[in-house]
């Protein structure tokens, strides 16, 4: 997948955390995959965790991370935006 693609599995939602980066709409944070990644959960154990998950999504946290620390722009998609 490409990483624009990937990049719209990262949405935000004001109603949810406040607006944080959240996989797909749903109820968990970017940063939530991300820490268990960094307390070395494998994808894997992320996807395990939440079953509603996919290995896409994992990717799209990761690159986000990415592209957040190399400085560069990266604006969540709106929920509900047509992807």
């Amino acid at each position: 997948m490409a990483d624009p693609d990937l990049l719209q599995r990262v949405t935000s939602d004001p109603a949810i955390f406040g607006g944080k980066p959240i996989v797909r709409g749903r109820r968990l944070a970017v940063e939530h995959v991300l820490a268990m990644l960094a307390a070395g959960d494998s994808a894997q154990d992320v996807i395990a965790a939440y079953p509603f998950l996919e290995p896409d999504d994992v990717r799209a946290c990761v690159l986000y991370a990415y592209k957040v620390v190399a400085h560069e722009r990266v604006d969540p998609f709106p929920a509900g935006s047509a992807a």
